[in-house]
């Protein structure tokens, strides 16, 4: 139709051209997201628009978005079209409040994080307060705007704001985690980006650490989660031979890697979250492949160079348990330990290792005793995403099915609690959830297609570089990538559905339905995409009081996993992390294991078990044969025992858990439990 109104002022108080496309497309958004995509009936309904402005504007005037805005409301409840009416709404509503929102956004910004009111604060347990930290919260809250506002359409973003899922990393337009090649970096060595340093092939062990330190440091600022090493013994052994280091030398060594691994000049004052996959012996696969130096195969291969690993893991064990220099554990990089049928128990050179799990609990294992995997199928990405390749070793014709170069491209959890306390049933329970995890599934795809545009563009040059060969082979980077869906809160979404916790029979088997409908579901999405996808044990540092504070505003008779103590004494709510037991149910770690042991095999990617201890176990022996009894008698694929220690700023190392240091009161002449403390002593 002729328009006789051809101009209209925007907010700014610029004047534009009058475009029918724009409000079709306005319409055509608000009927999709209440789920009607219907393009010509928007079109209709713009031309309608376009009539009554004629109709009620002088054709010399120029009316107001706002203006424009009233009249598609006007004309989507003359069609009866309530439903669509309704979002629209929403739509404008909530546009006017991200208005609202940017005009003082960085005043809030930097308001909430010295005031540390925000959430997001506790989303990520390794980054501390500081001036890094303020710099980091702003770059990441801009970064989220950007995700929600412009890449993510209306339908995710409200579930994300509204708490239905939580899409993690919205603070970085990066990928969430990736495992390395240790062997191609031996190979090609540290570089591939042209206007940056070139470091050759390491020909030497310490040479080899640097490199790695400066590896994982590079890809840490293009990944969002955990940057990993494979085989960190199996490679690194033939180095030790070559340059005829003593033990001594070896430690200091692994020594020098470990602090550097753990110095936060990682954005945000954080160090990077490492982890490297300890084989203690050469797996099969890789125990016939020829040794690398310096770029270049040699005659031995990795299965001759046994005594050199021995070295390697006790020294690194002793580094380990020595800790920093005021006793205390270092976080990272976390050890992944494989253990399959043909593990030697009693392995000199482990001891220490044993000594370390029983004192810090910092090793994780994998476990191979009492599964259908071998170690050449799987490999160790982070703290918790255990991938079996067995699907990429089918799609890789044999090229790529024991290469770690795998990882996570995305994470989506999704708020159970909610559902069993919305569903009526537990068949509602599975439509309501089927729902979101195909909002899950969306926002997943939508990011692996955005980050894919992001590597041919130049964003992330050395994951570019070391994913070469994937994009050779594939025609994309990030193929061998999984997009993960995670769950939060099963234990309270049983107690707001049934009644009964993940404790009972009927917990325990609806548990494993819903994991199983999970797992069906997303193999469906793998099909229907070509991409991988995983379920994940969510850690969820953020996501599980974020989740709980928003359904207590919502609604406010949902059961949380503190109700008691949030009802009684004001505590923030929170819920239970994935399956994970309720809190306090249990200090037997076998009752905890017969109850997880099914659930945790359900996960095909991301799990971790924690065997919480009351106190440090009496001995490196004990610890061996408490992880000897788990693996030879459950199934789950990966866990960690934790032991309970204090730190003390002057004393170090306490075992068991202590809110004053005993040995401060011993110094000072403490001696009553009720008696105040010195306050002039500082370390308590």
């Amino acid at each position: 139709m002729s328009n006789t109104i051809s101009q209209i002022r925007k907010r700014s108080g610029e004047i534009v051209d009058c475009d029918e496309k724009k409000i079709a497309l306005a319409i055509h958004k608000a009927a999709k997201a209440v789920g009607t995509d219907d393009e010509e009936m928007a079109d209709r309904l713009a031309l309608e628009v376009l009539e009554l402005l004629n109709k009620k504007f002088h054709p010399n005037s120029i009316p107001a978005v706002e203006e424009i805005q009233d009249l598609v409301e006007e004309v989507l409840l003359k069609n009866r079209l309530i439903k669509i009416a309704r979002g629209y709404i929403l739509y404008r509503e909530q546009h006017r409040q991200i208005r609202d929102i940017n005009s003082d956004f960085g005043v809030k910004l930097m308001e909430d994080y010295l005031g540390q009111a925000d959430w997001r604060l506790k989303e990520n347990s390794n980054m501390s307060f500081s001036v890094q930290g303020l710099n980091n919260y702003i770059a990441s809250s801009v970064s989220a705007k950007y995700w929600l506002n412009k890449l993510y359409p209306e339908n995710i973003r409200q579930a994300h704001i509204q708490a239905d899922l939580h899409i993690h990393d919205l603070g970085l337009l990066a990928p969430y985690c990736c495992g390395w090649d240790l062997k191609d970096l031996l190979t090609r060595g540290f570089g591939g980006v042209d206007e940056k340093v070139w470091s050759k092939p390491p020909k030497h062990f310490r040479a080899a650490l640097g490199q790695m330190v400066n590896f994982l440091y590079t890809m840490q600022g293009e990944a969002a989660g955990a940057q990993a090493f494979a085989n960190f013994d199996t490679y690194l052994a033939p180095l030790i031979r070559r340059d005829q280091l003593s033990y001594k030398k070896v430690k200091q060594a692994l020594q020098e890697f470990v602090f550097n691994l753990n110095v936060p000049t990682r954005v945000g004052f954080q160090t990077p979250f490492t982890n490297v996959t300890l084989d203690v012996n050469p797996s099969p696969a890789i125990g016939e492949e020829q040794v690398i130096i310096g770029g270049e195969l040699q005659a031995e291969k990795y299965k001759d160079f046994q005594p050199e690993m021995d070295v390697f893991n006790e020294a690194f064990a002793e580094v380990m348990i020595e800790g920093d220099g005021r006793g205390r554990m270092f976080p990272f990089p976390i050890p992944t330990y494989n253990i399959d049928k043909d593990f030697d128990w009693q392995r000199p050179s482990l001891e220490k290792m044993w000594e370390m799990t029983a004192k810090f609990g910092v090793p994780y294992f994998s476990n191979f005793v009492n599964s259908d995997m071998n170690r050449d199928d799987a490999r160790s990405m982070c703290c918790r995403l255990r991938l079996d390749n067995r699907e990429l070793r089918k799609r890789g014709g044999g090229l790529f099915g024991a290469n770690p170069l795998t990882g996570s491209l995305g994470v989506v959890t999704i708020n159970l609690a909610r559902l069993g306390y919305l569903s009526k049933d537990k068949y509602e329970f599975m439509e309501r959830l089927g729902k979101l995890m195909d909002l899950a599934k969306d926002s997943l795809e939508i990011k692996r297609k955005i980050l894919e545009t992001m590597s041919d563009n130049g964003l992330y040059p050395y994951s570019a570089f070391y994913l070469s060969g994937i994009k050779e082979h594939f025609g994309t980077y990030w193929q061998n990538h999984f997009n993960t869906i995670g769950i939060n809160g099963m234990n309270e979404a049983l107690l707001n559905l049934f009644g009964q916790d993940l404790t009972t029979d009927k917990g325990q088997a609806f548990a494993i339905e819903v994991l199983e409908y999970m797992r069906n579901r997303l193999m469906d999405y793998q099909n229907e995409t070509n991409n991988l996808y995983n379920l994940e044990a969510s850690p969820a540092e953020g996501a599980t009081y974020r989740f709980a504070k928003k359904d207590k505003e919502l609604y406010p008779e949902i059961i949380a996993a503190n109700e008691a103590a949030y009802r009684e004494n004001g505590v923030a709510p929170y819920y239970t992390n994935s399956t994970h037991l309720p809190v306090g149910f249990t200090k037997d770690i076998f009752q905890a294991l017969d109850l997880q042991d099914k659930l945790q095999t359900k996960y095909t990617g991301g799990t971790v078990l924690h065997g919480f201890l009351g106190e440090r176990l009496e001995s490196g022996e004990t610890a061996k044969r408490l992880v000897r009894k788990i693996v030879e008698n459950y199934h789950l694929p990966y866990f960690t025992i934790t032991p309970t220690f204090s730190i003390c700023p002057k004393h170090g190392y306490l075992p068991g858990e202590h809110h004053f240091c005993p040995k401060c009161d011993e110094e000072i002449g403490f001696t009553n439990i009720g008696e105040a403390r010195d306050q002039n002593c500082p370390e308590c």
